[in-house]
């Protein structure tokens, strides 16, 4: 066993590809399987996009929840999935071992739509009272983490299973991330023109059904796609027998510790995803207001949905090939520069007209590009070059990384409604006009702007570390 490659035997109907220090660039994995796979994250992208887009604006703006208890409703169900990936990431991998497939997990996920459509649906006599409509909210979106991550952490533990190498890894996630945005334009363009200006629950529950039934169609394309990139292997003993198997899953918060502690390269991009995670989705959740209150615009929410999006429809092929000679830890690294720069110049506001904002929303978006392909091609490459041993609990990993990207979901909404709290920001129900305070525009702006760029250069300070990255460019060359 080769403790840089990871190398394994290829399961069944795969070719033994090159090894991660030869040219093993996934160019004979077959484009249909791939596309197929892909597709499954175009459902996803509307998952992580809409909440964090949409609720704490749904709640504040429509309920008439408090900022401190919108993002309390928002974070505390996150903090089960501190938890619950890592569970789902070990759970996985025993099907893995013993079905010889994680199609089980992924299946049971496509329940993700109906939660998803509960998550808006909140029925009248609840929707009255602000505090039993933040406990309606946080309730669905417990249940809804839950079925996502029964999908998302055996979907993403796919690339690690694949027998291809650093630059193949790149290929398949650039797929991957290439849907993600379609079905991030979609949930990010379509939810506020479907739910409008938040003037009505019912609007938000439309919108919910649209985009939930978008969701399972591509979740179960995904899973075909999944079944045809691994074929089913055959039942296997773990390593050493069963008991072997019950030591090597212990608990989801020791599988945290163990995958952590074995895997210094994992630690930093953890750590450094984490802070990536947070300063994105602080961005998801301040655009509406940033529309309405700084920009006096509040439809211009799906435009910078779309500017911050769409660039990455043409930026992921490009981000590709420059990491075939660059490396994919100097690519990451500017993207967090890029996205800085961008962060700041928001700042202005309309200060010098529309088209400023605008241009730092894309310069936002190509940045985000980046910050999604890189991040999660180097999560297989972690693993891999750690050996067999931890090959065999990839779930595991994929259940620790699952549970950063949540966690980063989760803390970069509640970091938004503290600093709109701060500033006294006013609640309001659906139809109630609310004039804010002057310090409530100044939390407003600075938290959308100056926050996540503080955010975004601690990423890049802990990025800066990642060594892992350097040693396989040397082996593996452009």
């Amino acid at each position: 066993m080769n403790a840089v490659t990871g190398s394994e035997a290829p399961p069944p109907g795969h070719r033994a590809p090159a090894a991660d220090g030869a040219d093993g660039d996934g160019t004979d994995v077959p484009r249909p399987a791939l596309l197929r796979y892909a597709l499954g994250s175009a459902g996803m992208g509307v998952y992580v996009t809409v909440p964090g887009l949409l609720l704490l604006y749904f709640l504040t703006d429509t309920l008439g929840v408090t900022p401190w208890l919108a993002g309390l409703a928002l974070l505390l169900p996150k903090a089960v999935d501190i938890v619950l990936h890592p569970f789902v990431g070990s759970l996985s991998d025993r099907e893995r071992a013993r079905r010889g497939t994680r199609l089980r997990l992924l299946a049971a996920g496509c329940a993700l739509a109906p939660a998803f459509v509960a998550l808006f649906a909140v029925p009248g006599p609840v929707a009255d009272h602000p505090w039993a409509a933040a406990i309606w909210v946080a309730g669905w979106f417990v249940v809804a983490n839950a079925l996502f991550a029964a999908y998302q952490v055996p979907y993403l533990a796919t690339p690690t299973d694949m027998t291809v190498g650093y630059h193949g890894r790149t290929r398949v996630l650039s797929f991957r991330m290439v849907v993600l945005t379609v079905g991030i334009l979609v949930g990010g363009a379509l939810a506020p023109l479907l739910a409008g200006e938040g003037d009505s629950v019912i609007r938000y529950a439309v919108m919910a059904l649209v985009l939930g039934a978008f969701m399972v169609v591509f979740q179960i394309v995904g899973i075909g796609g999944v079944r045809d990139l691994l074929p089913t292997e055959p039942r296997r003993e773990a390593p050493g027998g069963p008991e072997s198997e019950r030591t090597a899953h212990g608990s989801a918060l020791a599988q945290v510790r163990d995958v952590l502690r074995a895997n210094p390269s994992f630690r930093v991009l953890v750590l450094a995803y984490l802070l990536v995670s947070t300063t994105t989705h602080l961005v998801l959740a301040g655009l509406p207001y940033y529309a309405r209150h700084e920009l006096g615009r509040p439809g211009f929410t799906t435009v910078l949905m779309a500017a911050f999006v769409a660039p990455a429809l043409l930026t992921t092929p490009l981000w590709f090939r420059l990491s075939r000679g660059w490396g994919k830890q100097r690519c990451l690294l500017l993207c967090q520069a890029f996205f800085i720069a961008g962060a700041l110049g928001l700042a202005a506001g309309d200060v010098a007209g529309i088209a400023l904002p605008l241009l730092c929303t894309l310069l936002l978006g190509v940045s985000f590009a980046g910050l999604q392909l890189f991040p999660f091609s180097m999560v297989p490459d972690t693993v891999r070059s750690a050996g067999t041993s931890e090959i065999e609990r990839t779930g595991a990993y994929t259940g620790v990384w699952t549970a950063t990207e949540s966690t980063g979901a989760a803390a970069g909404p509640y970091l938004y409604s503290a600093a709109l709290a701060l500033g006294g920001y006013a609640a309001a129900r659906a139809g109630e006009d609310v004039t804010q305070t002057g310090a409530a525009h100044t939390a407003i702006l600075l938290g959308f702007t100056v926050l996540p760029a503080l955010l975004m250069a601690a990423a890049l300070a802990v990025q800066s570390r990642y060594r892992l990255d350097a040693r396989m460019t040397r082996t593996t060359g452009p």
